[in-house]
């Protein structure tokens, strides 16, 4: 019996030694930067509201049923959607896919002339004054982007600003059909 006490007295240590170092293996292979999404791989949620434009126009995801799209979240206060502003204006110029905007918690004058001064890739952008659809799409900060296939299911999402890198990366192979299922 008191060999036995010997034997587990190092065995124990060891054992949870070796558990401590699996999780700090695990831990240390997880990307902090990285936040899943739950809505990759479920229908988008519902989006309407008034235009930037034109706020007696109303902007409906219903509007884009039947063909992949690309949702922007951004706003004129976010220094990350300045630097993100000249990679969506050249990838509107390619016309891989619409792409519309969700200008969050901003104000509309400030907005406009953002857009008339740097370009507007944008095919229409919604105006959420009050912040609540960008809640709705579970938005954590600006700018965010959505991919947003066919049929209305959430494939993609970038949290931070979009570089062309990533666009090829991540988003043209599902556009394309070269790549099936949520990005990774």
């Amino acid at each position: 019996m008191q060999r036995f006490m010997g034997v587990l007295r190092f065995l124990l240590p060891a054992a949870v030694f070796a558990v401590l170092l699996r999780f700090l293996y695990v831990g240390l292979s997880l990307h902090p930067d990285v936040i899943p999404s739950p809505f990759i791989g479920k229908p988008a949620p519902a989006l309407s509201l008034p235009t930037l434009h034109d706020e007696t126009r109303t902007l409906s995801s219903t509007q884009f049923a039947g063909r992949p799209w690309l949702l922007n979240v951004w706003a004129t206060w976010c220094v990350a959607c300045r630097e993100e502003h000249a990679t969506l204006v050249e990838i509107a110029r390619s016309k891989a896919v619409p792409m519309y905007g969700l200008d969050w918690k901003d104000d509309r004058g400030t907005a406009l002339a953002l857009l008339a001064q740097h370009g507007d890739p944008y095919d229409a952008v919604a105006f959420d004054a009050e912040g609540r659809v960008a809640i709705d799409w579970g938005v954590y900060g600006a700018p965010e982007t959505f991919l947003i296939d066919a049929d209305g299911t959430v494939v993609c999402k970038q949290i931070g600003p979009l570089d062309m890198d990533t666009w090829r990366s991540k988003f043209l192979p599902l556009i394309s059909g070269a790549k099936k299922g949520p990005c990774t």
